[in-house]
């Protein structure tokens, strides 16, 4: 049972997992830093302090501090601005540029390289395309 619990534990989803799970941290470090250390200063030089924590509202004896949410809220919106322009946009982009290289097969849809006479999952004989432009022969 031993063993089979090691092999449970080395298998390569617990590993990629693992890892995955390690550089999501480190990333979302990366881009915290980004937002508080760059994006906000720039803010606050531009509109004023972008810290809005002293916002309270008293309510009998609870204070209600508003102003901590609206932090947060707008450090989300920055967070999730710097990932979209930052990473998102760039990585489509040179993703779009990789699978360039490939086509739909007529019958089946699936990709296949430009240059393929043949779809490797249905087997039907497609016509090549000029692999320098993309454009179909």
């Amino acid at each position: 049972m031993f063993g089979e619990f090691k092999k449970f534990l080395l298998s390569g989803n617990i590993v990629e997992l693992a890892v995955a799970f390690i550089m999501a941290g480190a990333f979302a470090l990366v881009v915290q830093s980004l937002v508080e250390d760059i994006i906000n200063p720039i803010i606050a030089a531009i509109i004023g302090k972008p810290d809005f924590s002293e916002l309270t509202i008293s309510v009998g004896d609870a204070t209600i501090t508003y102003g901590n949410f609206i932090t947060t809220l707008i450090n989300f919106v920055l967070i999730a601005a710097a990932v979209f322009f930052l990473i998102v946009k760039p990585v489509g982009a040179a993703m779009s540029r990789m699978l360039a290289a490939t086509r739909p097969c007529p019958e089946c849809l699936s990709e296949i390289p430009i240059a393929a006479t043949r779809c490797a999952h249905c087997g039907v004989q497609v016509t090549p395309t000029a692999p320098a432009t993309g454009i179909r022969a």
